[in-house]
C-alpha cells in the first residue's frame, strides 16, 4: 500500500490520503484527479479500471482505492 500512497501524493501532494475517508464525497478529488489516479494504478499495479467500477465508493479513500486493486488483480 506504500507504493498506492506515494502514487497518490504525486497527484495530489496537498491531500492527507492516510486519514480522508471521503475523498469524492467532500469534492477533494476531482473527475481529472480520478483520471489521473486510473491511469497510474494502471501503470503501476497493470490493473484495468472498468466503467462500473467508477463509483465514487471505489475512490473515497486510500483504503477504498487499495481494495479495488486488490480485487482488480484477482
Amino acid at each position: 500500500m506504500e507504493k498506492l500512497l506515494e502514487l497518490l501524493q504525486g497527484i495530489r501532494p496537498d491531500v492527507d490520503f492516510e486519514n480522508e475517508i471521503a475523498l469524492v464525497d467532500d469534492g477533494i478529488l476531482d473527475s481529472m484527479d480520478i483520471v489521473s489516479i486510473i491511469s497510474e494504478l494502471d501503470d503501476e499495479f497493470d490493473v484495468q479500471v472498468r466503467i462500473n467500477e467508477l463509483d465514487p465508493d471505489n475512490f473515497n479513500s486510500m483504503e477504498s482505492i487499495w481494495e479495488l486493486v486488490q480485487k482488480l488483480k484477482n
